[in-house]
């Protein structure tokens, strides 16, 4: 007996199900340590690749400490990738705990460096990515450890990187735009602890930190008082906090200066929903600079 064609029509239906499910897996599993990075792995990889965060929005990176659940994901991931320049300090721990298997791919290692002073000591200033020049750097970088562990999509990784390059061309010029009115003798900031170093650099600002590159190092009394008095004899306009930051010792400060407090900024990684991309974060950072200093 010679069945009707419906009768087919489930299992021909189920089997496209399957081979669609079966085609939108990605080449690559990538696990990051920094959000920055996630929202970078995203940007290139696209639908190619699955990304973990182990990093999460507003999480202070300087304390954090890996789960034994972290350290499964990096084993299973084909790359990981992090900021380098000393800002995963647990990162030998990590590499030893995950066993070998995964890759890891310092985005940030190319990147020349500032140095700062913590603890009486120069170290790398690991905070590059508020620099969209660097940011440009690590973009490419991650399209090439990209294509070299997933060839077969090379092509399409590389047009994702030049894509988000012009994208970040834009962007350089809508800061140097929206930063143009603010004059120079404005451009002081005081904020939280010391991570807007390459952001000083490329548009001429001074930073005048209340911590150090760390924000587990708490401020001296002394240190305090000189912030004080940098902020009076150079007239500062406004104060400025960290999404990650307890507020309380730049309150004191703005109380003891009367300087306005100036807004939140976002130092050490992007945010849970606004400022969750780095465009985004960064035209947040700019746009509350301005309107604090103005």
């Amino acid at each position: 007996m010679k069945l009707p064609i419906f009768h087919f029509l489930p299992l021909i239906v189920i089997s496209l199900e399957f081979l669609g499910t079966a085609s939108l897996k990605a080449d690559l599993k990538i696990a990051s340590l920094s959000t920055v990075t996630t929202d970078l792995a995203k940007q290139i990889g696209g639908d190619h690749v699955t990304v973990d965060g182990i990093i999460r929005a507003v999480t202070d990176p300087h304390e954090f400490e890996p789960t034994p659940g972290d350290v499964k994901k990096v084993a299973d991931a084909n790359l990981v990738l992090l900021t380098g320049k000393g800002m995963e300090g647990y990162l030998s721990k990590l590499e030893e705990a995950a066993g070998g298997s995964a890759k890891f791919v310092n985005v940030g290692k190319n990147i020349p460096s500032l140095s700062m002073t913590e603890q009486g000591k120069k170290v790398e200033d690991p905070h590059w990515w508020h620099s969209v020049e660097n940011m440009k750097e690590a973009t490419r970088a991650v399209a090439e450890a990209f294509e070299k562990a997933d060839p077969a999509n090379a092509v399409i990784y590389d047009k994702n990187a030049a894509g988000y390059l012009a994208k970040l061309d834009e962007l350089e010029r809508w800061i140097r735009v929206k930063l143009a009115p603010l004059p120079h003798e404005r451009r002081k900031l005081v904020t939280s602890h010391d991570a807007l170093g390459y952001f000083a650099r490329d548009y001429d600002f001074t930073i005048y930190p209340v911590k150090g590159v760390s924000t587990a190092e708490d401020p001296s009394s002394q240190h305090v008082k000189e912030i004080i008095g940098v902020i009076r004899n150079q007239g500062v306009k406004a104060i400025f906090f960290e999404t990650i930051e307890n507020p309380r010792a730049v309150q004191q400060i703005a109380d003891e200066t009367g300087a306005k407090a100036g807004g939140s900024l976002y130092s050490d990684g992007l945010g849970e929903t606004e400022a969750n991309t780095y465009d985004s974060m960064m035209r947040h950072n700019v746009s509350v600079i301005v309107e604090g200093l103005k």
